[in-house]
């Protein structure tokens, strides 16, 4: 099994000057930057990038009234203080305020030239009692069980987001030979570091939870821990790869993590 630690990638990606948004409001404390109507990698990364770069700059006190950052797909959700954002440029709307502002803020930043992005290995027991839709996925794919796990375990993957759970990542893009859609029956209970793979994209679930793909293995590695810092395991913007591991390594995993 190879080395889990985490790997910096010094890549560059498109630079924040060169990437084009445009803003919409969600409610009166929220704004939302929009990189495009339909998902893409590249409008993803772009999305990654700028949510990366507002976390930096909130951080040194760069953006204040901001409370919170949120990154998905093709968008990034600033939340706001309207009560804070008000009196920085008087005479406009706080939400006129906030736009601003964050125009501002990226436009003067200059650590755009590259973004730093986070691999890390995923361990991943492909074991039947951990992966219970195995034969049917590859009985979908048209591939044996075999070639499904080595597709799956292929190539680095974006963490697109996270969302829906503390802690649950949506992982992609997945080579086109495992295009298929979410089970026609949800269950409702699939069990902590639980993979489940649909529409080309892998979820990991962080606790035990109800869902809707179909499960392909186990992870050993929590996603969330709360008293942790950050909580969540991944984030977007990261790279991850699934790497085949044994029951034994399994067990013998589950257990450092517990302790």
């Amino acid at each position: 099994m190879s080395d889990l630690s985490c790997i910096l990638d010094e890549s560059p990606r498109a630079p924040l000057s060169t990437v084009k948004w445009h803003f919409e409001p969600c409610g009166d404390r929220c704004v939302i930057l929009i990189f495009g109507s339909v998902f893409s990698i590249d409008l993803n990364r772009q999305a990654a990038s700028v949510g990366s770069q507002l976390r930096t700059l909130g951080a040194h006190g760069q953006l204040p009234g901001v409370t919170d950052v949120v990154s998905a797909m093709v968008t990034v959700g600033v939340h706001y203080s309207p009560e804070s954002i008000a009196s920085l440029f008087p005479g406009v709307s706080p939400y006129e305020s906030i736009c601003k502002l964050v125009t501002e803020r990226l436009k003067d930043s200059h650590s755009a030239a590259a973004t730093t992005v986070t691999r890390l290995d995923i361990p991943v027991c492909y074991d039947p009692e951990y992966a219970p839709d195995l034969e049917d996925i590859a009985q979908a794919c048209g591939l044996t069980t075999n070639e499904v796990i080595a597709a799956h375990s292929a190539d680095w993957l974006d963490v697109l987001m996270v969302g829906f759970a503390p802690g649950h990542p949506y992982i992609g893009m997945h080579d086109s030979a495992l295009s298929l859609p979410r089970r026609a029956t949800p269950r409702t209970l699939v069990k902590q570091g639980s993979i489940g793979i649909a529409n080309r994209q892998s979820v990991i679930y962080p606790a035990d939870l109800p869902g809707g793909w179909n499960l392909i293995g186990r992870t050993p590695l929590p996603m969330f821990s709360p008293l942790s810092q950050p909580p969540c395991l991944l984030q977007g913007g990261d790279q991850i790869r699934f790497v085949p591991i044994t029951r034994h390594e399994f067990d013998l995993l589950a257990r450092e993590n517990t302790k």
